[in-house]
């Protein structure tokens, strides 16, 4: 005898374990626990002895989410995107806005990766790179312009510390 699963929606009623949906979705068990914490998915069925049990629908859910940190979106912009996924009626505009204000914040930030790299290039041909202690380098992350050459050979704008993105700060 062949028992039917139940559908919800598009999805055949599957349970997994956090480890079953991990593979499935390519989200590691931690960052699964980690998103039902922040809200970003709902909190999983359990099975009565605690286990957490995941449906089809939720691996989906956490394929969305892992595509959507893929490409860079915050936790917050992430939980903006489930909510319209998930609202049928929602307008496209929203949407693209919201897609539109990370394409600028990626521009904003490749343009600092870009600058540190000029930095650190220049502070590596200015670099002996030879058995002298001299080094600067490591004046330029020390702020000491005495240790070698100073901040940055005096390039306008070539302090290390503007230099580095908001996204790489501690």
């Amino acid at each position: 005898m062949v028992l039917a699963l139940p559908t919800v929606g598009r999805f055949r009623l599957h349970r997994m374990n956090i480890g079953e949906a991990s593979s499935a979705s390519g989200v590691s068990a931690k960052m699964i626990r980690h998103y039902e914490a922040v809200a970003l998915v709902p909190a999983a069925a359990r099975t009565e002895s605690g286990y957490r049990q995941y449906s089809n629908a939720d691996v989906h859910t956490l394929r969305f989410i892992r595509h959507s940190r893929d490409l860079g979106f915050s936790i917050a912009e992430i939980g903006e995107l489930v909510g319209l996924w998930q609202n049928r009626r929602r307008p496209s505009r929203q949407v693209k806005a919201l897609a539109a204000a990370h394409i600028e914040d990626l521009e904003r930030k490749a343009k600092e990766l870009l600058a540190m790299k000029a930095t650190l290039e220049h502070l590596v041909h200015c670099c002996q790179g030879n058995d002298r202690p001299e080094c600067p380098i490591l004046a330029e992350l020390a702020g000491d312009a005495s240790e070698g050459t100073p901040r940055a050979a005096q390039k306008p704008g070539a302090a290390l510390g503007a230099k580095r993105p908001s996204a790489l700060r501690s």
